[in-house]
């Protein structure tokens, strides 16, 4: 089943979530190797692809797990998670509707 991760940053975390960006993103490209990750993509503060310092207010990802717990384990192993770039991350089923 599908889950979507979302995330909400720590106030001036834009630092640390850089630092540990690299292995944030070997986490969804082996999501993605296996064919799991829907999409993931962060927040940004401002209404522009590129937000610069301002950063980001927080992240979505949606992927395929066996179950909400293991949804719920592998989002709080994650990097931004142990470094605290996240301050709450919500795990809830997603069901894809569109596009077909």
């Amino acid at each position: 089943m599908l889950y979507a991760i979302i995330a909400e940053d720590a106030p001036d975390s834009l630092a640390r979530r850089l630092d540990v960006r690299p292995a944030h993103i070997e986490r969804l490209q082996a999501l993605q190797n296996q064919g799991r990750l829907l999409l993931a993509g962060p927040h940004p503060i401002l209404d522009t692809e590129h937000p610069g310092s301002a950063g980001f207010s927080g992240s979505l990802i949606v992927a395929e797990f066996n179950s909400l717990e293991e949804a719920e384990q592998w989002a709080g192993a994650d990097p931004y998670v142990t470094a605290r770039v996240y301050t709450k991350v919500l795990v809830k089923p997603f069901k894809k509707t569109f596009p077909q």
